[in-house]
């Protein structure tokens, strides 16, 4: 699988994420299930994993990192990528009296350490700020972001559904560049293409990511959007000899700004099949007519 330069940095990711937000809804949480999707992606060249530490309820770091413990030499054949400053209402933080964001230092700093801890490693690949704060002291965070990079405990940083001012004023106060924005992108999500965030990804050498794909499965429900992709869908899918989330996903791919997708399955049948997305050719007239059927008109 061909791997993508990120951003200003020397990092490599696969051109599929694989995203482990779902890990602990999974009917068999168990270590040996854990190892079986992780070995399933690196067979295929899939070799970056997608966290957050709210992910399961806080779960899903810990989950994963019992594979990393028990078999060490994982860690050299992966990238990790985790985010943070989502706080949640949770049974784990009892005192807590609503959902809050927080990028100050410390809770920046703790929330690495917890991640590093969990996953079992000395160091992230890629830090997240997960969602713009209102309250942020840029300067405040910038220089933890930068602390934790001068560190080793983090090889670079980015964020997580930013709009170009939010990420440029971050930037503005750090030495060290921002390497990826993750936003939502799907043929059900197409803001990013036309307000100018992608457009400005591009220009600050930003790489941008792609989460909820596929609409959390929305993509193949029962909306006025859906009915007009299904035949499209199942027209491309015979003709290429995939399946409909498949060309979906392709429909990403095909798109000049290398958006890396990040896509999750707990299914393993679903996840041997993965690599096969990049098989998919999505010429431009397809692009539009997938985009046109999305919208329900045509392009202005």
């Amino acid at each position: 699988m061909r791997m993508v330069q990120i951003g200003k940095s020397d990092l490599q990711f696969s051109r599929l994420v694989y995203g482990v937000w779902r890990l602990a809804d999974a009917s068999d949480v168990s270590l040996a299930h854990v190892r079986e999707k992780i070995d399933l992606c690196l067979d295929q060249g899939i070799t970056t994993f997608d966290h957050a530490d709210i992910y399961g309820d806080y779960e899903c770091e810990a989950l994963f990192g019992k594979a990393l413990a028990q078999d060490p030499s994982l860690r050299s054949k992966m990238q990790l990528i985790s985010k943070c400053d989502i706080a949640l209402m949770s049974d784990k933080f009892p005192d807590r009296r609503v959902k809050f964001y927080d990028t100050s230092a410390a809770y920046v700093t703790a929330s690495v350490e917890q991640s590093l801890k969990n996953l079992h490693t000395d160091y992230l690949d890629l830090l997240l700020i997960h969602r713009p704060d209102p309250l942020m002291n840029a300067a405040e965070t910038g220089a933890a972001l930068d602390a934790l990079i001068d560190s080793g405990k983090v090889r670079a940083v980015g964020v997580s559904n930013f709009d170009v001012w939010d990420w440029r004023l971050l930037q503005a106060s750090m030495r060290h560049p921002l390497v990826v924005n993750q936003v939502e992108m799907s043929l059900l999500q197409r803001d990013a293409f036309t307000n100018g965030n992608l457009s400005a990804m591009q220009l600050d050498q930003l790489t941008p990511m792609a989460w909820s794909p596929l609409g959390g499965g929305a993509l193949f429900g029962d909306t006025p959007e859906t009915r007009r992709l299904a035949p499209l869908f199942e027209r491309l899918a015979s003709e290429q000899g995939a399946s409909s989330d498949h060309v979906a996903l392709a429909w990403l791919l095909a798109h000049p700004a290398n958006i890396l997708p990040v896509v999750g399955t707990n299914n393993p049948e679903r996840i041997k099949t993965l690599s096969n997305i990049l098989d998919i050719q999505i010429d431009r007239e397809t692009w539009f007519e997938l985009w046109t059927a999305a919208a329900g008109h045509e392009v202005p």
